[in-house]
């Protein structure tokens, strides 16, 4: 063997051996940080699974793992994006079902329900017999259907305060415009009544007192007139 060949040689030993090393410490970090979660030591595992993924930044494995350790120390929106990002590299089902699954369940949670229902389906399109899921598929559901129901009735009484607020804007506009109406009123000066002038009722009594007169007049003047005709009649 020539002395190329030999280096050759050693160095695809040495790689090849640093490529299993590598590996088998991202199994290392991953068994250990999954010993640690099952003693409820979450933040230690938590950096073991992080390590594992420094190695290798793909492993399904790892990244659910993570998440689930951060969903259990109350980091829900990190742990989503694992999940998310464990689901657009995972290509077993159990694997896919169990990350739908957990998302499902921080969902819900957060009282997201509508995006539990379709973590939820993705979950059962993956393993279809997973009766947990399905208890839970139903019950974020139900849950979604009382939220919507909620949500109508908000948006019902809104609309009714809405409309007495209106009502009572209008109201109080009618009331002041009667008000700047009335003290109008108030204000306008009252005609005097010309103390020259009569009333109706004086106007009346003295027309027929004048037609009284008037009539009295005329027949006085009839009266004359026979006795004057009678006088002629005597010289006659």
């Amino acid at each position: 063997m020539s002395q190329i060949k030999y280096i050759i040689f050693i160095a695809f030993i040495l790689l090849a051996n640093c490529a299993s090393f590598a590996q088998k410490t991202e199994r290392d970090y991953i068994r250990k940080g999954n010993r640690l979660f099952n003693d409820s030591l979450f933040l230690q595992a938590e950096v073991n699974y992080r390590k594992a993924l420094e190695l290798n930044p793909n492993s399904t494995e790892a990244l659910y793992n993570l998440g689930n350790t951060l969903s259990q120390q109350g980091k829900l929106k990190n742990a989503m994006e694992q999940y998310t990002a464990a689901s657009k590299s995972e290509k077993n089902k159990t694997m896919l079902a169990k990350i739908y699954h957990n998302a499902g369940v921080l969902y819900q949670s957060a009282k997201h329900y509508k995006e539990a229902v379709q973590a939820y389906k993705q979950s059962l399109r993956n393993n279809p017999k997973d009766d947990e899921t399905r208890y839970n598929l139903a019950l974020a559901m139900k849950m979604l259907k009382d939220q919507q129901n909620q949500d109508k009735n908000k948006d019902k009484n809104k609309d009714k305060n809405k409309d007495k607020d209106k009502q009572k804007k209008q109201d109080n506009k009618n009331k002041q415009d009667q008000k700047n109406k009335d003290d109008k009123q108030k204000q306008q000066p009252k005609p005097q009544q010309n103390k020259n002038q009569m009333s109706k009722e004086n106007a009346e009594q003295l027309l027929n007192a004048a037609m009284q007169d008037e009539k009295q007049l005329q027949e006085k003047a009839k009266k004359q007139l026979r006795n004057q005709g009678r006088n002629l009649d005597k010289d006659w």
